[in-house]
């Protein structure tokens, strides 16, 4: 009898360990990621060879709209002129990659990257060159504008001193992986 009990011992705890590990294995799949979900939050390609200077382009990157903005000379000359009028002229908050963190707010100083959500409510702000100085006041060099609370943020993306908005637009993480191509959601070459 002794031999009989410890084989129903052993058989039941062998079919209850295949009952538990069968349970558990949707239970621990769960806590991974579908591959929609992957995909949802993977790096992007941009191809900007027809950028022309002074357009934006918009992409989706993780839900948001991501603006690819080929600036000018005089787009960079503006940004240089809007130090005074900024409230983070040097991107001290860290909105961005270390290596955004210029003045500029980019690796190459004409081509911008920031994802396009204002960081006061999350609007998305609209695109106003400088030519809406009419519109915009005589301080306006051109950048963009949250038409919900009144944000505005210069061509690098900073915030002008009293705006609603507490900090400069985000920078996503980027590269180049050529002249024409930006990988954005990844530092490096996409996987």
């Amino acid at each position: 009898m002794d031999k009989y009990r410890r084989r129903l011992l052993v058989a039941t705890g062998v079919v209850g360990g295949i009952g538990i590990s069968g349970a558990a294995a949707p239970f621990i799949a769960s806590m991974f990621p579908s591959s929609r979900a992957r995909a949802a939050g993977a790096p992007v390609i941009a191809d900007i060879h027809d950028l022309a200077p002074g357009v934006l382009r918009t992409i989706s990157w993780r839900g948001k709209p991501v603006w690819i903005l080929r600036r000018t000379e005089a787009m960079l000359a503006d940004i240089r002129a809007d130090d005074s009028i900024v409230s983070d002229p040097h991107s001290d908050v860290p909105q961005q990659p270390d290596y955004a963190q210029n003045e500029f707010r980019s690796i190459k100083p004409a081509i911008a990257v920031l994802v396009g959500v204002c960081t006061h409510l999350g609007c998305t702000p609209n695109f106003e060159p400088a030519d809406a100085k009419s519109q915009m006041g005589q301080d306006w060099n051109g950048g963009f504008l949250c038409p919900c609370h009144g944000s505005r943020f210069d061509l690098a993306g900073r915030v002008l001193r009293g705006s609603p908005a507490p900090t400069n637009l985000i920078v996503p993480p980027y590269a180049f992986v050529s002249d024409d191509k930006i990988v954005i959601g990844s530092h490096g070459k996409p996987a």
